[in-house]
């Protein structure tokens, strides 16, 4: 039986057009996304049958599997919800949010452009990150690579850009700093406002 299953998403496939196309959509969602739930349940399912043949030796292998489909699961069903349709809620960050971006940045403007940074500085396939750091109590952001790597133990991701070329490619081709610049525009700061106060809260 499978663990993991893909989420819907909670809009149209055209809906973040013209910032996203719609074919980046339904590619990204049914096919990239798909193949992420579809590797992380196989992973699971050679683990169970490893550990109850005791063949350990693969372990190594079948558990790297597992974190960089999980990961890529995780990382889209957070992507999909901190998006909405312009126009769909508010265009900047508001209430505790907004204080604790002003607080740990400095301004807005501020976190937006080191998110951007981080986001077009990525070598690689990788993701930009605005994470809740519950050790520090602070939010800053990170990059990943692939779908697992860097991201510290206890890390709550609240804002997730994915900065894999089968994001962007079909639309922007190698022009990564246009794909990012209009992604701000269908951020769902109602989603990563939910996201951050969980996390704070927890």
């Amino acid at each position: 039986m499978a663990v993991y299953t893909l989420p819907d998403l909670p809009y149209d496939y055209s809906a973040l057009e013209p910032y996203i196309s719609g074919e980046i959509m339904e590619l990204h969602h049914d096919k990239h996304h798909r193949a992420y739930v579809d590797g992380a349940n196989t992973a699971l399912d050679k683990l169970a049958e490893a550990r109850g043949a005791g063949d350990f030796g693969t372990i190594n292998k079948l558990e790297k599997d597992l974190a960089f489909n999980l990961g890529g699961h995780v990382n889209h069903s957070v992507f999909w919800r901190n998006m909405a349709p312009k126009g769909s809620g508010p265009e900047a960050p508001t209430g505790e949010l907004a204080e604790a971006i002003d607080e740990f940045f400095g301004s807005f403007e501020t976190m937006r452009a080191q998110f951007s940074a981080a986001a077009t500085g990525i070598q690689g396939s990788g993701w930009a990150s605005l994470v809740w750091d519950p050790l520090g109590r602070r939010i800053q952001t990170l990059q990943f690579y692939d779908h697992q790597n860097n991201l510290p133990a206890g890390a709550t991701p609240i804002l997730q850009l994915d900065m894999w070329e089968h994001a962007f490619y079909l639309q922007y081709k190698n022009v990564k700093g246009d794909y990012v610049k209009n992604w701000w525009n269908v951020v769902n700061w109602a989603d990563v406002s939910e996201r951050f106060l969980a996390a704070k809260n927890a």
